[in-house]
């Protein structure tokens, strides 16, 4: 009664590798915990129907039996060969250690392992009652907080890398990757530096891809302060049909979070309709690596005037006159360098709350407040802008200084110009970072 009103936590000391302690604590989880057909009931299911319901705890991708699903059965029985949420079970078999055995069935309360389950995810709750609508709960994911760019040791591993990540977030839901579309790095999230490396460890045994890693670049950007107007002219003659394009621009600063803005003011035909987009498609282009080397936001482009030749006009040409026309037009524009901003809520108890403010004061921030969490008595959360080049070690440090309990959650909130003194800073590493060819682009 004690143990189940949690006025009792039990406590077990074991060393697993030496199996000091853990068959004391596998009895006690067999005489202290819940029957499977309690918990059952507390989580909405009957123990007379027989339908069977199950959920899926682990996924695991093995060397010689591709993909298991560990699952719990909460209600009937599940046979070998039985559809569930429409996918055929491949196989059933009880894990012990590195060994299987093959099962034929399970009843409520086992632990089992069934193969070849896919498009099944951890969490998912599995049924033959296509109509059932009970969901079990499952664990949220956690939202990354650390992250590391990566790349493979050998290029010839690039083609499998992305299988191998994706069976790697299978088997471990707190992982996430993407390709980021600015820098054009794999940047690979997770809980802490610890999580990653011993994810990576588990890439380079399991799939035999070993990687390098560095801190992810932060993705800047530019914008302009002035506008102009520019005049590109693109001829080219080398026998035959020659290439003529011929283009005036207005370029103007838009607010920020606007983006990017093309139009056209032709009267007369100056310029035929069919080369307008060819005009766009050259200023888009310029715009991803413009004055500063990043891509630049919040400019609106408007296409003027210009002239074309009945013979050597065409698209393409008109694509390199504006792209002439950006580069004569953006160094007048007083272009100016944006980092981007996150929206940080650090949760933490109250008893840290003065060391979280100090956390956050030492890097370059914006504090908006904190309060008490409603649903957590006796924790604060703490509001605050954070530039995402503060934002790399900030789980390591929260961690250290909250005892371990601290976390937080993060999203991109808007762009802001960077100070003058960081500013050259920043340009001169991506002027020296280009120069050894590992630029943004």
């Amino acid at each position: 009664m004690e143990l189940s009103a949690d006025l009792i936590v039990p406590v077990f000391v074991r060393v697993a590798e030496k199996d000091s302690g853990v068959r004391s604590l596998l009895d006690a989880l067999v005489r202290e915990t819940p029957a499977p057909v309690e918990t059952a009931k507390r989580r909405g299911l009957k123990s007379d129907v027989k339908t069977p319901i199950a959920q899926v705890l682990k996924t695991y991708y093995t060397p010689q039996g591709g993909k298991l699903s560990l699952v719990r059965v909460w209600q009937g029985e599940i046979t070998d060969g039985m559809s569930l949420n429409g996918v055929r079970i491949g196989g059933m078999y009880r894990l012990m250690g590195q060994q299987t055995e093959s099962l034929q069935s399970a009843q409520t309360g086992e632990i089992v392992a069934l193969s070849r389950m896919e498009g099944i995810q951890t969490g998912d709750t599995l049924t033959t009652d296509a109509g059932l609508k009970t969901q079990l709960p499952k664990a949220a994911v956690l939202p990354p907080v650390y992250a590391m760019a990566i790349a493979p040791e050998d290029r010839k591993d690039e083609v499998k890398m992305s299988g191998a990540l994706t069976k790697l977030l299978e088997e471990d839901p707190a992982l996430k990757w993407e390709q980021h579309g600015d820098t054009h790095e794999v940047i690979f999230w997770g809980q802490g530096e610890i999580h990653l490396q011993v994810s990576l460890d588990r890439l380079r045994r399991k799939y035999n891809v070993s990687m390098k890693t560095h801190l992810p670049q932060v993705p800047y950007k530019e914008t302009i302060r002035k506008n102009t107007t520019s005049h590109g002219r693109y001829k080219h003659q080398s026998g035959g049909h020659g290439q003529f394009g011929d283009v005036y621009l207005d370029i103007q600063p838009l607010p920020r979070g606007s983006g990017f803005n093309f139009s056209e003011t032709i009267v007369g035909g100056v310029v035929p309709k069919q080369y307008i987009p060819g005009v766009e498609t050259g200023v888009r282009e310029y715009l991803e690596h413009s004055p500063l080397g990043f891509p630049v936001v919040d400019v609106a482009v408007t296409l003027t005037n210009g002239s074309y030749h009945s013979v050597d006009s065409s698209e393409q040409a008109f694509k390199q006159a504006a792209r002439v026309a950006m580069q004569h037009g953006m160094t007048e524009c007083q272009a100016v360098l944006l980092e981007p901003i996150a929206l940080v809520e650090i949760l933490a108890p109250s008893e840290f709350t003065s060391k979280v403010l100090q956390l956050i004061s030492i890097r370059r921030r914006q504090i908006l407040g904190y309060e008490g969490i409603t649903d957590w008595k006796g924790w604060d959360k703490t509001s605050a802008y954070l530039a995402f080049s503060e934002m790399q070690d900030l789980i390591v440090e929260l961690r250290s200084q909250t005892m371990g309990v601290g976390c937080f959650n993060w999203q991109f909130d808007h762009l802001q110009e960077i100070p003058d003194k960081l500013a050259e800073k920043v340009l001169t590493k991506n002027a020296n970072t280009n120069g050894n060819g590992n630029g943004n682009r």
